[in-house]
């Protein structure tokens, strides 16, 4: 059998959140995220933000959390800015656009939206009443390529959307990978101050399943919990996000799962490096996106399983490799042998 290298999905769960779910399993608690857990998972997660007017709402997958906060943030008449390498453009099945806003779609660098960009389409739609209204920035971060984004860049980012009246949002789907790079120097109380929406994910990083919307500015939270109810989304035994939440935050658990992803793809990364092989994109988190000739690609198909990113030319591929929080060093080491016999 391949070693896998595909997704952040190869595993299941933490120990301890099993181990958890198991115990309190024949306690009596209220549904609908009413219980103690979540109630508990709640303040710990309020209590980093250090934002009094944040609330936050647990949710079971990432593209529910993007649906259901771009579906209610967004009238029908508005529409989101996001660049080419967003999650939300190709790989949630016209999601989005399901709810019937339109997705400008701007160039990307290093996975990362540009601001001249979001002004030029914010500016553009001037045709009343016969064009779309843009109000909505996403961003990715970590980005769909790896990269992360400064707390200079972030901060750059929801200035201009205030100028332009544009609300900020980022997908989280792997924030704890970005929180926890070499580099990063945005905290969770500048997410809660620098952003109107963005989600926590949990799935990839050591839950079974989890996200936890976070609305930051209050006018979005009238009325989020009805959406939520009649989009289908509120779990009935909502203490089993609660628990998972609660263990990830109480004990370091979250960044400690990040952590160990992000230090194994640098391992693979590094062997690269010595290789000689370049990159799609710099890579701080838990993706690693090599640039290797066909036959490279080839041979490390052999043994392992990875996707096929992105054809560079006729003799060279992009391929990406993902690391988890149970990645095992010894598969990597396993890796790092075949790369350097390339």
């Amino acid at each position: 059998m391949k070693i896998s290298f595909k997704n952040d999905y190869s595993e299941g769960a933490h120990p301890s959140i099993l181990n958890r779910m198991l115990e309190s399993n024949l306690e009596q608690q209220q549904g609908y995220g009413c219980d103690t857990y979540t109630t508990k998972a709640k303040a710990l997660i309020a209590e980093k933000l250090n934002n009094p007017q944040s609330k936050i709402y647990f949710v079971s997958g990432g593209t529910q959390a993007n649906l259901l906060a771009l579906g209610a943030m967004l009238r029908p008449y508005e529409s989101v800015i996001t660049c080419e390498t967003s999650h939300i453009c190709d790989s949630e099945t016209g999601a989005i656009e399901a709810t019937g806003h339109k997705i400008h779609i701007t160039p990307a660098i290093d996975g990362k939206i540009q601001l001249d960009d979001i002004r030029e389409v914010a500016t553009c739609y001037t045709n009343f009443p016969h064009q779309v209204v843009p109000r909505l920035v996403y961003i990715s971060n970590a980005t769909e390529l790896g990269s992360i984004y400064t707390l200079q860049e972030l901060k750059d980012l929801y200035h201009l959307c205030q100028e332009l009246n544009l609300l900020l949002y980022i997908d989280g789907a792997r924030l704890a990978h970005a929180l926890n790079a070499s580099g990063n120097d945005i905290t969770w109380e500048d997410l809660a101050r620098y952003t109107d929406a963005f989600y926590i994910g949990a799935t990839k990083n050591g839950a079974i399943m989890g996200e936890a919307i976070v609305l930051n500015n209050p006018e979005l939270q009238l009325g989020f919990e009805y959406h939520i109810k009649q989009k289908g989304a509120l779990l009935a035994k909502g203490r089993f996000l609660g628990i998972q939440f609660l263990e990830l935050f109480q004990n370091n658990l979250f960044n400690e799962l990040a952590l160990h992803a992000n230090a194994q793809a640098k391992r693979i990364q590094d062997a690269f490096i010595e290789k000689g092989v370049h990159f799609l994109s710099h890579t701080p988190t838990n993706q690693v996106f090599p640039i290797l000739t066909n036959e490279q690609v080839a041979l490390l198909q052999r043994q392992f399983d990875f996707y096929i990113w992105k054809k560079v030319d006729e003799t060279h591929t992009a391929i990406r490799l993902i690391t988890s929080w149970a990645t095992k060093p010894e598969d990597v080491d396993t890796l790092i042998y075949a790369i350097k016999k390339l």
